[in-house]
């Protein structure tokens, strides 16, 4: 049987309701949805649609009010909030829109943090961030403090600091929302190869249609709901 069969992040009939102000907020509703090993997914749709909402049930930031995620066939929901804090350092890593380094610490240091907290050794992880740093082109400031670097540098360090952990999933939030256009397309041609030569599942959220072309697989939202599930040519 063909692995791509198995997937590795498998929502069933997964709900999610906010409340404010004592009034109910639907920002996902009854979504179902497969991502298999390897794949490059782009989550599109109006403001306000559920693709941010979406992306954090996926990587284990929020829990859905009802149904299930499965996360290389593993029931998340049947995991302690300890137990989701250690399988999501283990096997997923993070990139934000704005970047989330810790100004007063060097680029190295961002780099390995994850790898600290999951209690892997400094020395190996150092010269596994000078390698990454070195393939996101970004290892000549690695000693520099993440606070001197423009947003396409800080953006790779985040790369970086996603992979240190070996995730099968990278998810990614508007990875391009703070650049210029130019800086766009390097940070996302950085993510396909990622893809490519890492085999790294990438799911990320873009409202820009430019952006949103990078995915081979597409997922439109609209109003909470899956709208559209097209495969691309990727850009």
């Amino acid at each position: 049987m063909n692995k791509r069969d198995f997937p590795i992040i498998e929502l069933e009939n997964v709900t999610k309701i906010y409340k404010e102000y004592d009034i109910q907020v639907v920002a996902l509703k009854d979504v179902s949805l497969k991502i298999f090993p390897k794949e490059f997914v782009s989550i599109v749709g109006p403001s306000g649609c559920g693709k941010t909402t979406l992306l954090h049930c996926m990587g284990l930031l929020d829990r859905p009010t009802s149904g299930k995620i499965y996360i290389e066939k593993k029931d998340t929901s049947q995991l302690s909030g300890k137990e989701v804090a250690l399988f999501r350092g283990r096997r997923l890593g993070f990139v934000f829109q704005n970047y989330n380094l810790i100004p007063r610490l060097t680029v190295l240091e961002n780099v390995i943090l994850p790898g600290l907290i999951a209690g892997k050794r400094q020395d190996e992880l150092e010269k596994k961030a000078l390698k990454l740093l070195e393939e996101v082109d970004i290892k000549h400031r690695s000693y520099h403090r993440g606070v001197h670097l423009s947003g396409g540098e800080q953006q790779r360090v985040a790369i970086a600091r996603a992979l240190i952990n070996d995730p099968a999933i990278i998810l990614a939030d508007e990875p391009t929302g703070a650049l210029d256009s130019d800086s766009s397309k390097e940070i996302m041609d950085l993510l396909r190869e990622t893809n490519k030569s890492k085999g790294v599942a990438i799911i990320f959220v873009s409202h820009d249609p430019s952006i949103a072309r990078y995915g081979r697989r597409k997922i439109t939202l609209k109003d909470g709901t899956i709208a559209a599930d097209t495969h691309t040519d990727g850009g």
